[in-house]
């Protein structure tokens, strides 16, 4: 199971600016634990997306339970590959 779940949606109003949110539900965790997810998400969005993110598109991540003991690297690997599928 990946660490994270991707949504993407294109928005159509002619903005080719990506944005990008970020969700961790309490069932992760305590709010230590859920700050750092979002803490990893972020660093993974600032790395990928802007190289292979989808223009004009809202981007969600949903942080998982496997998330935080997940190496950063296995993350990284798995958000181009979710981005890969996207863009096709």
């Amino acid at each position: 199971m990946p660490g994270f779940v991707l949504l993407v949606r294109p928005r159509n109003d002619g903005d080719a600016a990506m944005r990008i949110g970020y969700t961790v539900t309490k069932k992760i965790g305590n709010a230590v634990v859920r700050n750092r997810m979002k803490r990893r998400l972020r660093a993974l969005a600032r790395e990928i997306l802007p190289a292979d993110g989808v223009r004009g598109a809202d981007h969600v991540l949903i942080g998982r339970a496997g998330g935080i003991e997940r190496d950063y690297a296995a993350l990284r690997t798995e958000l181009s590959k979710a981005l890969r599928k996207v863009s096709r």
